[in-house]
């Protein structure tokens, strides 16, 4: 008995790897009898595929798995929408690190097999909501898996803000930014401005200042669960851009307050039996292998 019967395709645009793999997994999933239905945006570059095709938001709705080829941002974007319905989503690696995607082209049909047998584990993760208010009245708002961020956009200026957790003052701080990450996106942008690798069944939101004007200011991890308000300074002469997985959301103004808060729906991802945490950091950050070896 097939553990799914209809199939969602999403890939990565402006890649010819991308679709010759989307090609390799539709000629699979053809064999094996499945429905396809192909992300609209995604079958621009499958010319007479033969197969439906819908919105993103509608494949979740239908489908009971998405396979996603391209890399961690093409995962990423697509997490945001599927969280929604719960979808399953696995991902086809046709990026650069791939710490989400994680079955690479070389073992497309044996690894996506022994998933479509039924042969997977699912693994949760949860995303951030951020929303910008003025006056309290909200002016802009989005979600996002890796990570929340405050930054000055195009600006040289450092930012001044207040940071409060759960409504108990934290801080002020004069920086380029914040970075509020959750576990997923911890091996992200965070892992560069100097923020830990949190395992990803961490409920846990590291907040990594950017370049702070002073050496004391450290990351902090506090409970995922926390409201986290950012209060832009009054004084501030740069709009400081709020950012979701790297995409602008929202141009704040002096004094404008920016809440962050763990997203109600999680991403389920699916990876093949024998997914180990410790391995793919191992081989995606060259780290040593143990002696002897």
């Amino acid at each position: 008995m097939q553990a799914f019967k209809n199939i969602g395709l999403i890939g990565r645009l402006g890649s010819a790897k991308v679709v010759e793999t989307l090609k390799r997994l539709i000629r699979f999933l053809e064999a094996g009898g499945y429905h396809i239905i192909i992300e609209d945006r995604t079958a621009t570059v499958l010319l007479d595929h033969g197969h439906p095709e819908a919105s993103r938001r509608l494949i979740g709705e239908l489908c009971d798995l998405v396979i996603v080829v391209g890399g961690d941002g093409s995962l990423l974007g697509a997490a945001r929408t599927l969280c929604y319905s719960g979808t399953l989503v696995l991902g086809v690696n046709r990026g650069r690190l791939g710490f989400l995607t994680d079955i690479s082209p070389d073992e497309l049909e044996a690894r996506v097999g022994e998933v479509l047998q039924g042969d997977f584990e699912i693994e949760e993760r949860f995303l951030l909501d951020a929303e910008l208010y003025r006056e309290e009245t909200l002016v802009g708002s989005g979600d996002a898996l890796n990570e929340v961020v405050v930054h000055p956009g195009k600006a040289v200026r450092m930012i001044e803000f207040e940071l409060f957790i759960d409504g108990q003052f934290v801080y002020s701080q004069r920086s380029d930014g914040l970075i509020v990450a959750t576990p997923t996106g911890s091996t992200a942008y965070a892992l560069s401005g100097g923020g830990p690798i949190m395992h990803p069944r961490l409920d846990v939101v590291t907040l990594v200042p950017m370049f702070p004007h002073t050496l004391s200011s450290r990351p902090i991890a506090i409970d995922a669960a926390s409201e986290i308000r950012i209060h832009i300074g009054e004084t501030n002469q740069t709009y400081p851009h709020i950012s979701c997985d790297g995409q602008t959301r929202a141009v704040a103004k002096p004094d404008d307050v920016l809440v962050i808060r763990r997203k109600p729906q999680r991403v389920q991802l699916v990876h093949p039996l024998g997914h180990n945490f410790y391995e793919v950091l191992r081989s995606k950050l060259g780290w040593s292998n143990r002696l002897g070896d």
